[in-house]
């Protein structure tokens, strides 16, 4: 297996542990200028030199993927392409060195793209009485997440802590909820006909309703939620509080994911669960069968095992509807979501719906070489009436097929042969043979030719150096 050129990532996190280049050579037991050229890709790192970096700087091995990196550098592709910048081709290689060279300079270069994006749009933007515009709200909440590694240890360990006081097996723990809610907080927990909602707390009634229109999954899941609400509140706030959030509804809705966090967390925790993944091999279904809970809930679940020290699989997660909005995203496994555009349709993510209720598995491959184990399923929530049109969600996950062989998805494929390959989304993409390409990339000129018709319905001239 090749060494892994780490420069970037050690740079960076150097510099946010405030090491000079000669202090952290010293702890590492090399000189300064070898640590130079590792920083600059010029060397690459020993397993033993591997081990010291670990130590030294107290991260995982995964911490050193450059997975921080390869993203920021996804976005920073999208924003040099967008034709309305009115700018020259920005060449990878320039892209890659200023986010070597200069991370925060690179964020703050996402930062302003996507506040001219909400400028220039006007439809997603929020206008606080001064007249300042702000992010969205749920992009906000979506980065406060994701920067976070969608790991959060206090409401890990306020969840661990009501565990324990319940002491019951995970398929007792729905009930053991609803005793805890009655006995503690008087609280009557029903079901039974909400319209327009699934869940309805009221607290001078000291009652908790819940449609009947969830599935059994579901509704514990929302019991857990008030659980979370009534006696997880501190570590909840304390957090938003170091979040900082610009606006009330981006606090409304970071306060709700963490609670929703909390109670995936209370309903899956941490250290069973993660042996049990380890032990089914990570089959969703098998998963959600013995902690009671839904293959979706299981799916985030998994891509939130971020513990130092105690790392699960690195996953990367998705929720999309059929038109492609994303609702949920996070990539632990470092797969190159586009923040700003449509994904690839060649992606199994969009072949999920053709066969709904059951995942489909696809070994999918970047035009950087990079490749990834991926699964997906659609899910059909059910209709509050006849006529009403189903709210349809694809679920997707994946991993570094480096992982194959510890999830059961992976069984009966020949990882070699089922290679697909895929694009970060059209506008990115630079295959020239596609038939599936919605629109040309941008950073090329379109060759028209009345004269002849190709299979790719956008032929398009090789980038200009």
């Amino acid at each position: 297996m090749a060494r892994p050129l780490i420069g970037r990532t050690l740079r960076r996190l150097r510099q946010e542990r405030g090491f000079t280049q000669q202090a952290l050579a010293a702890r590492l037991g090399i000189s300064a200028s070898y640590l130079n050229l590792i920083e600059h890709d010029q060397r690459t790192v020993t397993a033993s030199l591997l081990i010291k970096l670990t130590e030294t700087l107290q991260v995982d091995l995964t911490a050193l993927s450059g997975i921080e990196e390869r993203q920021l550098e996804v976005q920073l592709r999208e924003v040099f392409a967008d034709p309305l910048l009115g700018i020259e081709t920005v060449p990878d290689t320039e892209t890659a060195s200023l986010v070597a060279s200069s991370p925060a300079a690179a964020r703050a270069v996402l930062a302003l793209y996507r506040a001219w994006r909400v400028a220039r749009e006007d439809a997603g933007g929020i206008a606080l009485p001064s007249g300042r515009r702000i992010l969205l709200p749920t992009e906000e909440t979506r980065d406060v997440f994701n920067d976070r590694a969608n790991h959060f240890a206090p409401l890990e360990e306020a969840a661990e802590a009501l565990v324990a006081e319940l002491a019951v097996r995970p398929a007792e723990m729905n009930h053991a909820i609803a005793e805890r809610l009655r006995r503690r907080h008087g609280l009557t927990v029903t079901v039974g006909t909400l319209p327009g909602a699934l869940r309805r707390y009221d607290p001078m009634a000291h009652s908790l309703t819940l449609s009947e229109m969830l599935p059994r999954e579901s509704r514990g899941f929302h019991m857990a939620f008030q659980l979370a609400l009534l006696e997880a509140r501190d570590p909840v706030e304390a957090l938003l509080a170091e979040v900082t959030p610009s606006s009330p509804e981006a606090t409304a809705l970071i306060r709700i994911g963490l609670l929703n966090y909390t109670a995936a967390a209370l309903l899956m925790p941490y250290a069973p669960f993660a042996a049990a993944a380890r032990e089914l091999r990570h089959d969703v279904e098998a998963l959600a069968a013995r902690f009671g809970v839904s293959f979706e809930q299981v799916c985030q679940r998994l891509s939130s095992l971020q513990r130092t020290g105690a790392r699960g699989l690195p996953f990367f997660f998705l929720r999309v509807d059929p038109a492609g909005n994303v609702s949920k995203r996070f990539s632990a496994a470092g797969f190159p979501f586009a923040r700003f555009g449509g994904s690839c349709p060649r992606w199994v993510v969009h072949g999920a719906m053709t066969t709904p209720g059951r995942v489909v598995v696809q070994v999918a491959q970047l035009p950087d070489g990079a490749t990834f184990l991926c699964f997906a399923r659609a899910m059909i929530a059910a209709t509050a009436r006849w006529g009403e049109p189903p709210a349809v969600r694809i679920v997707a996950m994946g991993c570094d097929i480096s992982h194959a062989e510890s999830v059961v998805y992976a069984d009966g494929i020949d990882l070699e042969r089922a290679v697909v390959g895929i694009g970060l989304s059209c506008r990115l993409c630079e295959r020239p043979d596609c038939r599936s390409r919605a629109f040309p990339p941008l950073e090329h000129r379109l060759a028209l030719d009345p004269l002849t018709t190709g299979t790719n319905p956008y032929r398009f001239e090789a980038r200009r150096k």
